[in-house]
């Protein structure tokens, strides 16, 4: 969970492009318009983009540049894919946001981006490569957006690199390690839908509680990478539960072990493997502390239950 846990928006960039070769890759049309710019180099690789003299047209255009396989994104989705992000104006272009130079890909939660890149995402597949070119009614509009150095009037340029593609109805994969204590909550449920947890009328522990409840079988989580999430948390003195990826109707992302997430799951979550389902209690100290998270109701003693399914890590 983020320490100031808001809901999933619009990705800090919004303006993104990866690259796809045009070298013996064939141009999916998808009947929106000239995309405008030419994109070159190799898939996993910071793209070569060319723009023209010429103004942006101020159509929404989308490409496909390359077709991936497996299911097709759709709404409610997570895609996390590699991007280079441009804007591009009267005044020219210019770069806002590269992952390769990052090193680390971007998550896009599909149907709550702005509309171009919704667009842009929806029915592409794991290894596909897209190219959109969005104007500003369907990007940050007539005023643009400081916060992401977008100007009034800027269009959007990306091409999207996509390394996997996560569903609302993810879920733990893997054998399931029985948990006895009669001390920690009890944990029921199928993978791909929210568990149910029940807290014991007992003292809560006052040191963090960390349990393996499925062992997935995929690579262990580490330091700084990008993990795809199903998570609910619960308050330890009611059982109520306060948030859930479930009821958001679409998986989570964060950076782990960074301090991005309350220190409860950047301890309790760093070495586990893909596809584990794991149970956390964390004491007040390793989550938001003495002044708790009040819109969240969340109070300065608060003790929280969180049951966690590691989709994938990148």
């Amino acid at each position: 969970m983020r320490r100031r846990p808001t809901g999933l928006r619009r990705p800090a960039a919004a303006v993104l492009i990866t690259s796809l070769p045009l070298t013996g890759c064939s141009l999916f049309g998808d009947g929106a318009g000239d995309i405008q710019v030419a994109v070159k180099g190799d898939v996993g690789q910071r793209p070569d983009v060319s723009f023209p003299k010429d103004k942006p047209r101020g159509e929404l255009a989308v490409k496909t540049l390359e077709k991936g396989r497996g299911a097709q994104a759709r709404k409610g989705d997570l895609v996390v894919a590699d991007y280079v992000g441009y804007r591009w104006g009267d005044g020219g272009y210019k770069i806002l946001a590269n992952t390769y130079m990052a090193g680390q890909p971007g998550a896009f939660p599909v149907g709550q981006l702005v509309k171009g890149l919704d667009r842009a995402l929806e029915g592409s597949r794991a290894g596909g490569r897209v190219v959109a070119n969005i104007p500003p009614k369907d990007g940050y509009g007539t005023k643009g957006d400081a916060q992401h150095q977008v100007g009034a009037g800027d269009s959007l340029v990306y091409v999207l690199d996509v390394r996997a593609i996560y569903s609302a109805a993810g879920g733990a994969q893997g054998r399931e390690q029985p948990l006895t204590d009669p001390k920690l909550p009890k944990v029921q449920g199928a993978a791909g839908k929210a568990p149910t947890v029940t807290v014991p009328r007992a003292a809560a522990p006052k040191k963090l509680a960390a349990r393996v409840l499925v062992q997935g079988t995929g690579p262990q989580v580490r330091k700084g990478q990008l993990l795809a999430l199903q998570y609910v948390g619960l308050f330890w003195r009611d059982g109520k539960v306060f948030d859930s990826s479930w009821s958001a109707g679409r998986p989570y992302a964060t950076t782990i072990g960074t301090g991005q997430v309350v220190k409860g799951w950047d301890d309790g979550l760093l070495g586990r493997t893909v596809g584990s389902r794991v149970l956390l209690v964390v004491p007040p100290a390793l989550g938001y502390g003495a002044k708790g998270l009040p819109q969240a109701g969340i109070k300065g003693n608060d003790t929280l239950v969180f049951v966690v399914d590691i989709l994938g890590a990148h």
